[in-house]
């Protein structure tokens, strides 16, 4: 064993896998007036600080540091450096997320209002009998309108309701009128 560990090698040889940054003075200053913060606040624990003090060390530092101009890109160079990767084929490619729990929670996406191109049920045919509101009426009104509207005296009439909740009345003819000769005149035949 040479006693160097992981990575010592490279180590050895002046690689790192990335690259260091050392920390400006006005960097250190803000992290340092940032921890004696979060230490008069109550983050101090026995054995160092409570869960949570980064980020309260993250949202202070944001505070007393300015953005650092370099990371703001301009939006027309950032176009041109995004044509320039799809032009040449450089695409990065999404590294999976790691899961770290046992159970997978399915990921909450967007859902839309559906706006089909066309009804899947057809509209009802529009019944002739409605502006007499056959379907509200009773049997009495029934005989009236079929009175009015074809001058047929009726003998009888039988109503259901359809499951689709229409009405439906069977009309019974006095022996006076023939059923083809009213049929023709209504129109079915």
């Amino acid at each position: 064993m040479d006693g160097t560990g992981i990575g010592g090698a490279d180590q050895e040889k002046g690689k790192t896998t990335r690259a260091r940054r050392s920390w400006t003075n006005p960097e250190e200053d803000a992290l340092i007036h940032c921890l004696l913060d979060i230490v008069a606040e109550g983050w101090k624990a026995d054995n160092g600080f409570k869960a949570g003090f980064q980020r309260e060390l993250e949202k202070g530092m944001k505070k007393l540091l300015p953005a650092d101009p370099s990371k703001k890109t301009n939006p027309k160079a950032q176009a041109l450096k995004t044509a320039k990767a799809v032009k040449s084929g450089v695409i990065k490619k999404k590294s999976k997320k790691i899961h770290t729990k046992v159970t997978f929670y399915r990921p909450r996406t967007l859902k839309k209002d559906r706006t089909p191109k066309y009804p899947r049920i057809s509209a009802p045919p529009c019944n002739k009998l409605d502006h007499y509101e056959i379907l509200k009426a009773d049997k009495k009104k029934i005989k009236d309108a079929v009175k009015k509207m074809y001058d047929i005296q009726t003998k009888k009439v039988n109503t259901l309701i359809r499951p689709d909740g229409t009405k439906k009345a069977y009309v019974r003819l006095t022996p006076d009128y023939d059923a083809l000769d009213v049929a023709n005149k209504i129109g079915i035949i």
